[in-house]
């Protein structure tokens, strides 16, 4: 579709429809009966001008309050102004509905022309696709701000806008209005895991399966040519880095929630197909099978596996082929394809916690069981005793309840294999692995909780996330791999090392430039290394939602990748606002699983790197990092986030079970803070610092031979893809907002660093990529984000004015603070991936 038909669609199907349904929205009554809408476009029109007169957020509100209201009191003042924001967090659900809705005649699926006999390439897909994976992981953290009830309302109302249905959209409209967006507790994680299960059900069940048989059908494959092809992973329940809240109970009801929704959808999918298949000699098999479903539903411990689902499958086909002239053998290949995609587990699910944990783990049991003390131990007694030593320890002779689960999680993970299937659970993730240590910790715990050598039927996975965990990972790699007791553990596992890497960790640690290209480097080293030694590596990306925590153009980073990164399999964490935003619904999971099954077949194409382009990146990595290390060592960079953003108010938005920090007893540091706390911290007072922050001093080193950059920038779609997720960031901040605090006494010097690096990496990005105007050469995007960003002006106004009111210890500082909480969920939900 040529850009300016799309610009066109979008303003028929997206801007006009918006503009039609806001305005019934607007004249909505609240639950007052006052028409709060009518001041939103005034309240915009203030902000809007204001800021273009370098006018404070205080000065706006204030100016709207006592000249454009007739309002007295202070409590009818509060009363508007968070009323304004309810009413400016349902705008924003309403713009949602409008570009979801739309979403299909704004982009077009390519897989399917691309798999046409003639097509060029061809015979390279088949080949590609019979090989490839895709495995997209579902995290719990706490990134999403729609409550599930309103996630409810958005579907209806997606559904009303395709069909145009004024009546309809008037209703859910009403309903919006008066259904609260807080939840009152923070979910547990089991809810989080029910909430994301919702999507796997509903969503990814009907979408995967249709995408693996549409593909099978094309290329004339069986239905069991790739059942790796489409994998979901899950870590609600499985993850316990910092989330004290996650227990070995947690862990084993939602595997049991898996399987049995798996068998739900396998149950409700075989009523529709015995529809169609009411032949005599298939009868009898089709209602034993429905039989066994149903009762799998209600069973948390018996399990029917697909082996034996399939078998049934088969038999049946095999009677219509032979009997009934092959008559709907396509709906039985659907059936049987999903089987083999699915399993018994619907998502694979993963355990991850913090090595330090591990580390306290077995310091208490050397301590009990071999009377030693772990760490006055030489590394060669460690990796004695770690290697060759088996037990059969019981968690109940063990204080601490971080130990106890710990060692209990172990001992129930052959239960849930046994029930859910190896694919169910087959990762053990590492958070904060720095050394041979903290993997062979791991190995230890299942040798020293029963399990024979053999039995260990676990991928060991390493997380690098920290720039010296990923400069020191080659060297950790490298011990593990000629270790001789873990070389015959990765024999097992048919020569295959999971590794993962941390995007929102290694930003915040290493800045945007640096972060990205140490990954880049180290998955090189990686993959070098791994090959060298006979063993195939699979890498697993930890990314967040905006461009500074590894989001973004995912598909563009993963086809930018060539020959040199193993890139057989794509694996990556999908989180919150991601999975509604870019998975929501079929169209989007559709068009964004695709992508990335498409960026595994361009990164096998990729041409290699120019000469001298990677120590060109490697210098530019450098400089960016030099710049961002002064700003993140600087005195003012905590206290700056503490007390200038909302950073201490995110866990009060009750959004997830995870606490903001993992040490939740200690001052704050950096090394504690979560990322996405971190980043989404600076996006909501749009500032994006983690986004480009030290990118434009690293340009300005080449200014004076910019033409070098620019052949970069020509020949690297690495680069490109970093310079282009960076300007998203650069779009969706806005220092207008914000600068009253250059004329702060203790931040105005920190504030106008900020700006300046920010107007510097804004210039040379523009001129290295040709542009007059960030995004100009991403129409559709850019108007997107304008319109988001236009309807939340007046909702970033009201917050500014409430944090300049806390700062000022004003004597309502306490309804200031519940003013700022309240204008998050808009704040956020507009930016889409701003956390």
């Amino acid at each position: 579709m040529q850009s300016t038909e799309r610009l066109e669609k979008f303003r028929q199907l997206v801007k006009n429809k918006y503009l039609i349904y806001n305005s019934l929205f607007l004249n909505l009554p609240d639950e007052n009966t006052s028409y709060t809408g009518i001041y939103i476009p005034l309240l915009h029109k203030l902000s809007k001008e204001g800021y273009q007169k370098d006018a404070q957020p205080k000065e706006i509100i204030e100016d709207f309050l006592a000249n454009h209201t007739d309002l007295r009191t202070e409590k009818e003042k509060f009363d508007l102004l968070f009323r304004v924001i309810k009413y400016i967090e349902r705008q924003v659900v309403l713009f949602d509905s409008v570009e979801d809705a739309a979403f299909s005649s704004l982009k077009k699926q390519k897989i399917e022309t691309l798999l046409q006999p003639r097509s060029e390439g061809y015979l390279d897909l088949v080949e590609h696709l019979k090989n490839f994976s895709v495995r997209v992981v579902f995290t719990a953290h706490p990134t999403q701000f729609y409550p599930n009830n309103v996630q409810g309302i958005m579907h209806e109302l997606r559904n009303a806008v395709q069909a145009d249905s004024i009546t309809k959209i008037d209703n859910v409209l009403q309903q919006l209005a008066y259904t609260p967006f807080i939840n009152r507790e923070k979910p547990t994680p089991f809810d989080e895991a029910q909430s994301i299960i919702f999507y796997l059900r509903y969503v990814y069940y009907e979408t995967l399966g249709k995408i693996y048989h549409q593909i099978g059908k094309a290329t004339n494959l069986p239905p069991d040519f790739n059942p790796n092809l489409l994998e979901m992973g899950f870590w609600p329940g499985g993850d316990r880095d910092g989330n004290p809240f996650v227990t070995k109970e947690t862990t084993f009801e939602v595997a049991t929630q898996l399987r049995i929704t798996i068998m739900k959808c396998y149950y409700n999918h075989l009523k529709v197909l015995m529809r169609k298949l009411t032949f005599r000699d298939v009868n009898e098999p089709l209602e034993k099978l429905k039989r066994k479903l149903y009762k799998q539903i209600f069973k948390k411990k018996t399990s029917l596996t697909s082996e034996e689902i399939l078998k049934t499958l088969y038999l049946v086909k095999e009677r219509v082929i032979d009997n009934y002239n092959s008559l709907n053998v396509d709906l039985i290949d659907d059936f049987i394809g999903r089987v083999h995609l699915f399993g018994n587990h619907f998502a694979t699910l993963d355990i991850r916690q913090d090595s330090s944990v591990h580390n306290l783990a077995i310091e208490a049991i050397f301590k009990k069981e071999f009377d030693l003390d772990y760490n006055q131990l030489s590394d060669e007694d460690k990796l004695e005793y770690l290697t060759q030593k088996s037990l059969k320890i019981n968690p109940d002779h063990y204080e601490g309840d971080l130990i106890v689960d710990t060692i209990e999680n172990v001992y129930q993970i052959r239960d849930i294999q046994k029930l859910n299937g190896q694919r169910g659970l087959h990762r053990y993730i590492i958070s904060n692995s720095e050394s041979i240590f903290d993997v062979l910790h791991v190995y230890a715990l299942f040798k020293y909780c029963g399990y024979d050598a053999e039995d260990i039927l676990i991928d060991i996975v390493p997380l690098f996330e920290t720039m010296d965990g990923m400069d020191n990972s080659e060297n950790v790699m490298k011990s593990l791999y000629e270790n001789q007791v873990y070389k015959a553990h990765l024999e097992k596992r048919n020569k295959e090392q999971h590794i993962m890497l941390g995007f929102s960790d290694g930003t915040k640690d290493g800045g945007y430039l640096k972060a990205n290209w140490e990954i880049y480097r180290t998955k090189e080293r990686l993959t070098s290394l791994s090959r060298q030694l006979g063993y195939q590596v699979v890498f697993f990306d930890g990314r967040g939602g905006p461009p500074a925590r590894g989001g973004g153009k995912t598909h563009q980073f993963y086809a930018a990748q060539g020959n040199e990164i193993a890139n057989e399999k794509i694996q990556l964490t999908i989180q919150g606002q991601t999975i509604t935003s870019v998975f929501g619904t079929h169209e989007q999971a559709t068009y964004n699983f695709e992508q990335l099954l498409l960026a595994g077949v361009k990164s096998k194409t990729r041409d290699s790197w120019k000469p001298n382009h990677k120590e060109l990146m490697t210098d530019l990595a450098e400089k960016s990092y030099k710049k961002y290390i002064s700003l993140k060592e600087h005195e003012l960079f905590i206290p700056y986030l503490e007390e200038m953003t909302t950073l201490k108010y995110y866990g009060a938005t009750n959004i997830g079970s995870r606490p903001t920090k993992r040490n939740q007893n200690s001052k704050l540091k950096l090394t504690d803070l979560r990322a996405i706390p971190f980043v989404g911290s600076w996006g909501l007072v749009r500032q994006n610092v983690p986004g480009y922050y030290g990118l434009g001093t690293a340009l300005q080193a080449y200014e004076d031979k910019f033409e070098i950059l620019e052949d970069l920038y020509a020949h690297s779609a690495f680069f490109r893809s970093l310079i282009l997720n960076s300007i998203m960031s650069m779009k969706k901040s806005y220092f207008p907002l914000t600068s009253y605090m250059k004329h702060d006494k203790k931040y105005g010097g920190f504030w106008k660093n900020l700006r300046e690096e920010y107007e510097l990496t804004k210039r040379l990005v523009l001129k290295l990529t040709k542009q007059n105007e960030l995004m100009e050469n991403e129409e559709l995007a850019k108007k997107s984000i304008s319109m988001r960003e236009s309807i939340v002006l007046p909702l970033l106004s009201i917050q500014q004015y409430a944090l300049q009111k806390i700062q000022e210890n004003d004597p309502n500082k306490e309804i200031y603070e519940k003013m700022v909480i309240r204008a998050l969920f808009g704040n956020i939900n507009a930016s889409r991936n701003s956390a």
